[in-house]
């Protein structure tokens, strides 16, 4: 089992940037492949990114590829999303979330736990 807390959302303009964090906590985070996706109103959540356990494995959807960062910091049980012109498009609730088979995150997007999300909005 694994918990999830998300935090750093908020408001920003068109072209700002914003850093998530995604804090872990039970069985440590390394043990997990981690990802964030996001859902905007009347919208099916979709996915953002997500990195393997070591850090080697990186995936992007299109929508954000040389945007937004994924990383993680085993040692504090932490995966991060750094976004980078940010759009208005992107306002949405961005979840953080966890699996250890990286098939289930990435191609099935169906993993195990999630967080319970943070608000990003952002302003034209």
């Amino acid at each position: 089992q694994v918990q999830l807390v998300e935090s750093g959302g908020g408001l920003v303009q068109s072209g700002g940037s914003l850093r998530l964090s995604c804090v872990a906590s039970g069985r440590t985070s390394s043990t997990y492949n981690m990802g964030w996706f996001r859902q905007a109103p009347g919208k099916e959540r979709e996915f953002v990114t997500a990195i393997s356990r070591t850090g080697s494995t990186t995936s992007y959807a299109d929508s954000v590829k040389g945007r937004f960062t994924i990383s993680r910091d085993n040692a504090k049980n932490t995966v991060y999303l750094q976004m980078n012109n940010l759009k208005p498009e992107d306002t949405a609730v961005y979840s953080c979330a966890a699996d250890p088979v990286w098939g289930r995150l990435v191609v099935f997007r169906t993993p195990d736990y999630w967080g319970q999300g943070t608000q990003v909005t952002v302003s034209s």
